[in-house]
């Protein structure tokens, strides 16, 4: 059973594995093909440390952790800043994303969550919160 949506009570982190195929996966579902997503020779020339997953893709894993913690809750609200990339390796292991949040309030059946997403220690999204109907 999973913990009570009450103000002040922290959800567990959720790992997720984020590899160069998912990001293939993810361009041809989402119609966005920017090679800064799959060529590293494009994303180095762009500035890039390498390529990067998509923003959306990101955003889409911690509303996935968000489905988790509220067993498919209504999200009203999801919402975030892009702050630095999920730099994605060239290999089979990829690299972890990590979503963990805290219920900041919880009152006239809305549950707003603090989150916090990182990428090998480094924030990912700002401000990144969610808001879901209990």
């Amino acid at each position: 059973m999973r913990p009570p949506l009450t103000a002040g009570t922290s959800r567990p982190a959720h790992t997720y594995a984020v590899r160069r195929a998912d990001l293939v996966r993810y361009a041809g579902a989402s119609g966005d093909r920017n090679p800064i997503h799959w060529s590293d020779r494009v994303a180095t020339a762009v500035g890039l440390p390498g390529v990067i997953a998509h923003g959306m893709y990101t955003m889409a894993l911690a509303a996935r952790a968000v489905a988790e913690w509220t067993d498919g809750a209504e999200v009203v609200e999801l919402g975030g800043k892009f702050t630095a990339p999920v730099v994605v390796p060239d290999d089979d292991t990829g690299v972890d994303v990590v979503v963990a949040g805290t219920v900041k309030d919880a009152a006239d059946g809305l549950v707003t969550i603090a989150l916090e997403v990182t990428c090998e220690g480094r924030k990912v999204l700002g401000a990144p919160r969610a808001v879901v109907r209990a």
